[in-house]
């Protein structure tokens, strides 16, 4: 059920971020949510985002989130940034996790790039009240860029902090692998992710050595961009009783659609698990971070994964 909440607060944290509170408009107590949490939010211009929380989880009274105004996006982040402001309304949903920190694990591993920062504050603010040992790498293009970087640098955590600007420059960037060489074979790391598809990707390599329970991947408004070996292929959909083609540069999720298949979604780029669907018949390529391996001859993330065969059956 979605709640409508106030802007209490709108700030800009970085070049071209935005932080933004919400509150019920009695300033009461909020549901709760766990670190590594995100909220769906309807943003002016009628679409819904997912938005990880990036405020201390034992804060009950406010809901914060930070926006990137992506000029090559879908709208979102735009109509979010150039015309919600303070004292405005907004329809928010109920906080989900599927990004949670494991409370049985002995370390942490954090790496954030850009805005792959929020659901890190919170989940480093959770840690520092277990009194749990954690590493936080906070990896972007230069200072002014930075969300939070005055705050995280005055927190408590500081010293569990490591910040890396590259410039720009590939060449210049942090290198993660004596992060992560040998820290799989340690019992007890939980290694966390989140940020853009070249980071997110990086790290999956460089991790493929690790326990797969023992990583974890986040990235709210990264778009899986097309391959170049995309083909087209039909989906049956069950339920429905509908076929239709998808084309390259078509999601599965979109297709749907546009022949008037409602299905569930939200981030709409392959990690909120929304969009989890039945995989009845066929064989799908698989380009989400939320499936564990276990799961994908049975289940399929239609906003963002596609065919192997040439054609699915979907329980939808």
């Amino acid at each position: 059920m979605n709640m409508t909440l106030k802007v209490a607060s709108k700030a800009a944290v970085a070049k071209d971020i935005y932080r933004f509170e919400f509150q019920h408009m009695d300033g009461g107590p909020l549901p709760a949510f766990t670190a590594g949490a995100h909220i769906p939010v309807q943003t002016p211009n009628g679409s819904m985002r997912a938005y990880s929380l990036c405020n201390d989880p034992e804060e009950t009274h406010r809901y914060q989130i930070a926006v990137k105004r992506e000029a090559g996006g879908r709208g979102g982040s735009i109509s979010m940034i150039d015309s919600l402001q303070a004292g405005d309304t907004v329809e928010v949903g109920q906080p989900l996790n599927h990004f949670p920190l494991d409370p049985q694990a002995q370390k942490y591993v954090l790496i954030a790039g850009g805005i792959g920062i929020t659901p890190m504050l919170a989940m480093a603010k959770t840690l520092t009240h277990w009194g749990k040992p954690f590493k936080l790498y906070y990896l972007t293009r230069d200072p002014e860029s930075t969300a939070f970087l005055s705050e995280l640098r005055d927190e408590a955590f500081a010293q569990n902090l490591v910040c890396h600007h590259d410039g720009g420059q590939p060449d210049h960037g942090f290198d993660l692998w004596p992060v992560l060489e040998k820290s799989g074979s340690l019992t007890g790391l939980q290694l966390y992710c989140c940020g853009p598809a070249g980071l997110m990707s990086a790290v999956k390599d460089m991790s493929g050595h690790w326990p797969s329970n023992a990583v974890h991947f986040e990235s709210f408004g990264v778009q899986q961009a097309a391959q170049v070996n995309d083909t087209p292929f039909t989906v049956n959909f069950r339920q429905s009783a509908q076929q239709v083609s998808v084309p390259p540069g078509l999601s599965i999720l979109q297709a749907a659609r546009s022949v008037g298949i409602a299905m569930p979604a939200s981030c709409e780029s392959g990690t909120c698990g929304s969009c989890k669907t039945r995989l009845l018949e066929g064989t799908a390529d698989h380009r989400d971070h939320v499936l564990l391996p276990e799961e994908r001859a049975q289940w399929i993330m239609p906003c963002v994964s596609r065919a192997l065969s040439d054609h699915l059956t979907l329980d939808a």
